[in-house]
């Protein structure tokens, strides 16, 4: 029988000790909120897991006041929303919120008209008389007038809207307030209004669901969404009365045009702005994130991904139909994000 040295014991030890060593711990990244950026946050989060293999991300699709309240309780490490946070919202937030616009996207009206092949046009004071509940037929003679040549059928129009609370909703009722007194006196703007007809869908996908499924709806959606389930968008008349289709280009030209409104804050409404090539119901849609860290690990991650979202990340936008950050605003974002500090700091 062969005498085992002690050495040999504990370098065998040692070996197994080793390889039962954990590997280097993920941090794991919560956040909550708006549908309306979701296909472009997915893309980023898988990404983002091949530039940092230590960072994964769990993140809630369940609408932009969602991840506003989330926020505010502390229960996610960052909040998006196509909305800017109210003064009364940040009110409410133990710490200051920095908002980081992310990408800019458009919400169409989309729209399911048997028969119809031609591209609805709408403008601004027709969609608000049609949520209002005022033009109630496809064949209303206001939308006859505005589309002069086409059939329309003698047909209920279904009203489609978010019954969760809703950036994509706070844009659109945002961009209504705007163009028409009536809606600006009524149901008004935010990310939840009471709406005076129609049926709710919860995120982007139920509002187009909805419109699926329902002959003679209406509704409104982000681009991508409309896109990827072959629902038509209409043409809508916009500020400086020319008929603009939501695309990248014409997103872009709406931010272009009040670039020099962004306050420094970037709490900002694009909706409804001037140039010929502006799409009207254009917006930033952002992350929110607290100035003050309260974990050191996790802040330092998200922070790293902050830097490349707005950096490299840019590159995922346009593919998916969201239009890439202007140069000017990364430029100042990055600064913003020099602005987060860690516990202790």
């Amino acid at each position: 029988m062969h005498k085992t040295s002690t050495a040999a014991i504990v370098g065998a030890l040692i070996l197994i000790v080793g390889g039962l060593r954990p590997a280097a711990a993920q941090v794991l990244i919560n956040g909550a909120g708006a549908t309306f950026p979701y296909p472009l946050y997915s893309k980023w989060f898988d990404v983002y897991t091949k530039v940092d293999p230590s960072v994964r991300f769990n993140y809630q699709s369940i609408g932009s006041g969602g991840g506003i309240k989330q926020l505010l309780s502390r229960t996610v490490d960052f909040g998006a929303s196509d909305a800017p946070m109210t003064d009364a919202q940040m009110a409410q937030a133990t710490d200051s919120i920095l908002h980081f616009p992310t990408a800019l996207g458009a919400v169409v009206i989309t729209y399911n008209v048997p028969g119809l092949s031609t591209p609805l046009r709408l403008t601004g004071p027709a969609i608000a008389d049609i949520y209002l509940g005022k033009i109630s037929k496809w064949n209303d003679s206001a939308l006859a007038a505005l589309n002069p040549g086409v059939s329309l059928p003698d047909q209920p129009i279904a009203v489609c809207h978010r019954s969760d609370g809703s950036g994509t909703s706070f844009i659109f009722t945002d961009y209504l307030s705007k163009v028409s007194e009536d809606w600006k006196k009524g149901p008004g703007r935010g990310t939840s209004v009471k709406w005076p007809a129609g049926l709710g869908g919860k995120g982007n996908e139920g509002v187009t669901a909805l419109v699926q499924q329902t002959p003679g709806a209406i509704g409104y959606v982000e681009l991508i969404y409309a896109i990827n389930n072959k629902l038509p968008f209409a043409t809508v008349r916009n500020h400086d009365g020319a008929w603009v289709a939501p695309s990248l280009q014409s997103v872009t030209a709406a931010a272009a045009a009040d670039a020099a409104k962004i306050p420094a804050d970037f709490r900002v409404s694009i909706t409804d702005a001037p140039g010929k090539d502006s799409y009207p119901l254009s917006s930033f849609t952002y992350l929110l994130v607290y100035t003050h860290q309260s974990d050191a690990v996790r802040g330092k991650a998200l922070v790293g991904f902050l830097r490349w979202m707005v950096g490299d990340g840019q590159q995922y936008g346009p593919p998916l139909q969201y239009a890439a950050l202007p140069a000017a605003l990364v430029s100042r974002e990055q600064a913003q994000i020099g602005k987060i500090v860690m516990p202790g700091g």
